[in-house]
């Protein structure tokens, strides 16, 4: 199995997309400086659900989940390859744990994702998966 790393990536503003400044300085050389990812698993808070529940798209469609921008911000599109394989892992591990997951087929990835790994990694070509979180639930049900 590939080795797996663990990060903890602000989004910040939806702006940063369109006026990425020094954070987006920041992830440019964040995914210049790390080994290539196989594939992500972005964890977002843009994204909750009553149980956890991870997008196995084939492709992801960009999530303008955000109002009241520039114009300019909701014409940025990131649409990374899906990540099915990562995403039917995610579902063995939680479901070997005994936690209750979903799958979502057809959803795509929420600023929280796509805002920086569009600096990270310019040319959309690393494949994401997504879980979302449980906002009912305390940081320990979370880790």
């Amino acid at each position: 199995m590939a080795e797996s790393r663990t990060f903890f990536v602000s989004h910040g503003s939806p702006m940063l997309a369109i006026e990425p400044g020094a954070t987006g300085d920041f992830w440019k050389k964040l995914g210049h400086d790390l080994p290539r990812p196989q594939s992500v698993l972005a964890v977002s808070a843009h994204w909750t659900t009553r149980e956890p529940t991870v997008n196995a798209a084939p492709e992801n469609e960009t999530i303008h989940d955000f109002y009241g921008f520039p114009a300019a911000l909701y014409r940025v599109h990131y649409e990374a390859p899906g990540a099915p394989a990562l995403a039917g892992r995610v579902v063995s591990l939680l479901e070997a744990a005994q936690i209750p997951v979903r799958v979502d087929a057809t959803r795509g990835l929420d600023h929280g994702a796509w805002v920086p790994l569009q600096n990270m990694y310019p040319a959309a070509d690393v494949p994401v998966a997504q879980l979302s979180v449980q906002p009912q639930r305390d940081a320990r049900w979370h880790m």
